[in-house]
C-alpha cells in the first residue's frame, strides 16, 4: 500500500455546527431560533425530533474538546448561534453566551486546536425573522454588527473566520422549497435571501478588515458536482442552470464581480434587486474558500421540472452506491470540483470544511461501531482531494463532517453521521471506528491507497 501524504502544514480537524450539537436552546438567556421555531412546528422534522438537547454540548464542552485532543485534531470548525450571544438579534448582548464561546476557543487552544468559527449556520434570530430576515435588505446590516460582536470578542484568540455556511441551502431550501427554516416557499425571496446573503458577507469582511483582526476570513459553499444526462442541448443547458444556481450565483460575484447573466435572464422577475456598489462590495479579496462536498448530480432537462425546468438523480462512482440518507457517492465529483476552482476562479485557498456520510451504524454490546463503509468513503475522498493538490489545487486543509452524530436537520436525530457515536438518551460518547481511523491519518499527515 501507498501513504498518500499531503503538505507539511496541512490543516486536519473536523466540523460541527450550534444548532446541531448545543442543545441548551432556551438557556442562560438564549434566544428563539429559526431553527427553534421550525423543529418545534408539526410536520417539519422527521419523528418529531429537535435540537432542544441533541448531543448537550452546551453542557459538555470540555469533555467534547478533549475527545479532539486524543482523536490528534489540528483543528475544530464550529459555528456561534446568533440567539445566543445576541437573544434579539440586535441590541444587548447576552454575556452568558459570549462566555460559552469564550471557554470553548480557551479550551481549544490549551489543546493545541486552531479554531475555525462560522459566524452563521442557519440559526437566525426569530426576532429579525420576524422583521422580514433574510429577504429584508436590513439583515446585511444586522449581520455585519453581530460580526462585528463576535470579532471584538474572540478576534484576538480565531485563527479562521468563516461568515456563512452553505448560502445556497438556506436561499433554496429554506425560501424557495420550504424544506428547511423558515420554510417559505418563494423563489423571489430565495434570490433576494442570496444576495443578502452575499452582501452581508461583504460587509462583514469589511468590518474584519476595518478592525485589523488577527487570522482569515472567508466563506463555506457547498458545491453538488452537477454533470449532464448526455450531450443534447436540453440537457447540457438543463446543467448549467443547475451549476449557475448552486455554483454560479455565490461563485461568480466572490470572485468575478457579477451574477450569472443567462440564469438572471432565465429567472427573470425573481431576479433580486441589487444596488450601486452592491457586487464590488462582494467582491473584495477573502483569504480562503471553504468547500462543503457531499454529492454528485446527473443533471436533464424536465419540461415539469419547475423553474429551471431540470430533473437531478444522484450519481454513484462504479461499485460504490449510496449512503443511509441515499446520496449517491462520487469522489471524483470532489476532484473535478477542486479543479473548476482552480481554472475558473483563480485557484484560491480552499479548505474542504465538509466531507462525510451517514451509514448504518450497528453498535455492538459496548456501543462500539465497527463503520468501515465510512472509512472506505473518507479515504477515496481523501485520495481524490490529494490528486488535487497533486494537480496544483491551493487545498489547504479537510475538515470531516462531523465530529460526532447530532440533529442532521430535517431527518432529525435519524441519520448519524459522526466519527463519535452519542447515545442520545444518557450523552455518552463512544469514538466508532472511523475515529481511530481518521486519528492515524493525521498522525501520518496521509492516508493510505
Amino acid at each position: 500500500m501507498t501513504l498518500r501524504q499531503f503538505p507539511k502544514d496541512f490543516l486536519w480537524g473536523a466540523a460541527t455546527a450550534a444548532y446541531q450539537i448545543e442543545g441548551a436552546w432556551n438557556e442562560d438567556g438564549k434566544g428563539e431560533s429559526i431553527w427553534d421555531r421550525f423543529s418545534h412546528s408539526p410536520y417539519r422534522i422527521l419523528n418529531g425530533d429537535t435540537g432542544d438537547v441533541t448531543c448537550d454540548h452546551y453542557h459538555r464542552m470540555p469533555e467534547d474538546v478533549l475527545l479532539m485532543k486524543e482523536l490528534g485534531l489540528k483543528t475544530y470548525r464550529f459555528s456561534i448561534a446568533w440567539s445566543r450571544v445576541l437573544p434579539e438579534g440586535r441590541g444587548a448582548a447576552n454575556e452568558k453566551g459570549l462566555d460559552f464561546y469564550d471557554r470553548l476557543v480557551d479550551n481549544l487552544l490549551a489543546a493545541g486546536i486552531v479554531p475555525n468559527a462560522t459566524l452563521y449556520h442557519w440559526d437566525l434570530p426569530q426576532a429579525l425573522q420576524d422583521q422580514g430576515g433574510w429577504p429584508n435588505r436590513d439583515s446585511s446590516d444586522w449581520f455585519a454588527d453581530y460580526a462585528r460582536l463576535m470579532f471584538d470578542r474572540l478576534g484576538d484568540r480565531v485563527a479562521m473566520w468563516a461568515t456563512h455556511n452553505e448560502p445556497w441551502v438556506v436561499s433554496f431550501l429554506g425560501h424557495a422549497e420550504g424544506d428547511f427554516a423558515p420554510g417559505i416557499a418563494d423563489y423571489s425571496q430565495a434570490f433576494q435571501t442570496a444576495h443578502h446573503l452575499l452582501l452581508a458577507h461583504g460587509k462583514a469582511v469589511q468590518v474584519f478588515r476595518a478592525g485589523s483582526y488577527q487570522g482569515n476570513i472567508g466563506i463555506v459553499l457547498d458545491l453538488q458536482h452537477p454533470q449532464p444526462a448526455t450531450s443534447s442541448e436540453a440537457d447540457q443547458a438543463a446543467c448549467q442552470r443547475r451549476y449557475d444556481v448552486t455554483h454560479g450565483v455565490f461563485l461568480d460575484p466572490l470572485f468575478k464581480g457579477r451574477y450569472p447573466e443567462m440564469l438572471f435572464e432565465w429567472i427573470g422577475p425573481h431576479a433580486p434587486k441589487i444596488h450601486d456598489g452592491d457586487m464590488a462590495l462582494i467582491n473584495q479579496p477573502i483569504d480562503f474558500l471553504g468547500v462543503n462536498y457531499y454529492m454528485t448530480f446527473v443533471v436533464r432537462f424536465a419540461c415539469r421540472g419547475g423553474l429551471l425546468k431540470l430533473a437531478l438523480d444522484y450519481a454513484s462512482a462504479p461499485n460504490w452506491g449510496r449512503t443511509a440518507t441515499e446520496w449517491g457517492i462520487n469522489p471524483p465529483g470532489l476532484l473535478a470540483t477542486l479543479l473548476n476552482l482552480k481554472e475558473n476562479y483563480g485557484n484560491p485557498n480552499i479548505y474542504i470544511t465538509e466531507n462525510g456520510c451517514a451509514v448504518a451504524d450497528v453498535p455492538d454490546a459496548n456501543g462500539f461501531v465497527a463503520d468501515t463503509g465510512r472509512i472506505n468513503y473518507l479515504r477515496a475522498h481523501l485520495l481524490a482531494a490529494h490528486e488535487a493538490v497533486q494537480a496544483g489545487v491551493n487545498l489547504k486543509g479537510y475538515y470531516v463532517w462531523s465530529l460526532m452524530d447530532n440533529f442532521e436537520w430535517a431527518h432529525g436525530l435519524s441519520k448519524r453521521f459522526g466519527l463519535v457515536r452519542v447515545e442520545f438518551e444518557t450523552g455518552q460518547r463512544i469514538p466508532k471506528q472511523s475515529a481511530l481511523w481518521y486519528r492515524n491519518v493525521i498522525a501520518q499527515n496521509g492516508v493510505q491507497e
